[in-house]
């Protein structure tokens, strides 16, 4: 069973996604908070594999409780649920260390797909957008860890949103060498998965905003 914490100052949101939720065999939603501080006290008591996060609230914001909650010693997995798709917000969020985002107008099966996803350790990734938020972001300054030709192959396929799968199938290798390539990319970069990965590849320049084969 995957369990689900909702973090919203909506109570209709809420409701909704919980409704969404529940109708669903193997999810179960533990519990809902206000804003982020509650969000944290909500965590530590039950636990959640996934919450739903929602970025701009009153007092303690998405981006805050995100980066709180992943101090955490089992830090859920953060699913960004927000009402704009090119919200820098929601960009923070991502380089804070949250798994994904999803719209609020997402339909039901989106948002069920979406929690499975990430509480199978997968992120969530749509690049158009990601490429967006990240042109509209300082420089960091910071140039960036000495790739290999091959580990610059799969960090660019990463940023397009392929799975492993699809990058074997593209680069004509083995699911475990992509696995093992991914591992490196995160060990190099600093990043604690795939999504924190294209962040930190579009705000350094490792991997361009306006690659050739857009998504």
């Amino acid at each position: 069973m995957i369990t689900v914490a909702l973090v919203d100052d909506e109570p209709m949101v809420r409701s909704g996604l919980r409704m969404i939720l529940e109708s669903e065999d193997d999810i179960t939603v533990v519990g809902e908070a206000f804003d982020g501080a509650e969000a944290l006290t909500l965590v530590r008591e039950h636990r959640p594999e996934v919450v739903c996060m929602d970025v701009r609230m009153p007092g303690v914001d998405g981006i805050r409780a995100t980066e709180l909650l992943l101090r955490e010693p089992e830090p859920p997995k953060i699913l960004v649920i927000t009402t704009f798709d090119h919200d820098d917000y929601v960009f923070a969020a991502l380089r804070a260390g949250a798994s994904g985002f999803l719209l609020k107008r997402a339909g039901a099966h989106e948002m069920v797909n979406a929690v499975r996803t990430v509480t199978a350790g997968d992120s969530l990734l749509f690049p158009s957008a990601l490429r967006t938020m990240a042109a509209r972001q300082q420089p960091v300054g910071w140039s960036g860890p000495d790739l290999t030709a091959r580990e610059s192959e799969v960090l660019g396929l990463v940023a397009r949103g392929l799975t492993n799968a699809e990058i074997a199938a593209e680069l004509w290798i083995g699911t475990e060498t992509v696995r093992t390539h991914v591992a490196n990319l995160l060990g190099k970069l600093g990043a604690r998965d795939r999504t924190q990965a294209v962040v930190i590849a579009y705000t350094s320049g490792l991997v361009p905003l306006n690659p050739p084969s857009a998504d």
